[in-house]
């Protein structure tokens, strides 16, 4: 009995420290996202750095992971309603099968954004990527805002996606309310 309210409460825990907040880091704990190299399904080769001045969501996956397939709508969503900010989604698939298996899942989905093909040195360079999927919310200086290792919500990616975006854009949340950085600076 007391086992099922350990669980209970630390599963409670952390429920609610989800929903507390964004994980995002402040800026100044912000490290560089490492530059790396990889093709698309053209054949292009894409960097990393292509991407600066803009927020980039960088989603580590493979087409045989559950909870990937539960977070790649979330991310053609986000895609759609937030390009025009400045912002994009890059998936970086990690399957062995390589483009055979990548290509068919990325048009069955209707995937809209960038995806790459994965390589084990480009994962080494995220800390070597053991668990998918691991995704990196890159700030517009090509900074590391946030982390997430497994499946997490909808809601925060989304509440860590409008604070990264919201904080390139010069404004800040206080209290739930949207206000100029400078605002927020002087409170």
């Amino acid at each position: 009995m007391m086992a099922v309210v350990v669980v209970a409460a630390l599963t409670l825990a952390a429920c609610s420290r989800e929903r507390a907040g964004s994980s995002v880091k402040s800026a100044a704990e912000r490290k560089p996202a490492p530059d790396f190299a990889l093709k698309d399904a053209d054949g292009r080769t894409v960097q990393l750095s292509d991407y600066r001045g803009k927020v980039v969501l960088l989603n580590f996956w493979a087409t045989w992971c559950g909870p990937c397939k539960v977070e790649i709508p979330w991310f053609i969503e986000f895609e759609r309603e937030h390009k025009d900010q400045g912002f994009a989604v890059i998936g970086v698939a990690m399957d062995d099968d390589g483009w055979d298996a990548v290509k068919p899942f990325v048009q069955r989905l209707n995937v809209n954004y960038r995806v790459l093909l994965g390589a084990d040195s480009v994962a080494q360079l995220y800390g070597g990527v053991d668990s998918l999927p691991t995704t990196f919310i890159i700030d517009r200086q090509g900074k590391i805002a946030a982390t997430h290792i497994g499946l997490v919500s909808k809601g925060m990616y989304e509440r860590d996606l409008s604070e990264v975006l919201d904080s390139s854009r010069g404004v800040a949340r206080v209290g739930g309310a949207v206000v100029s950085a400078r605002v927020a600076r002087a409170r």
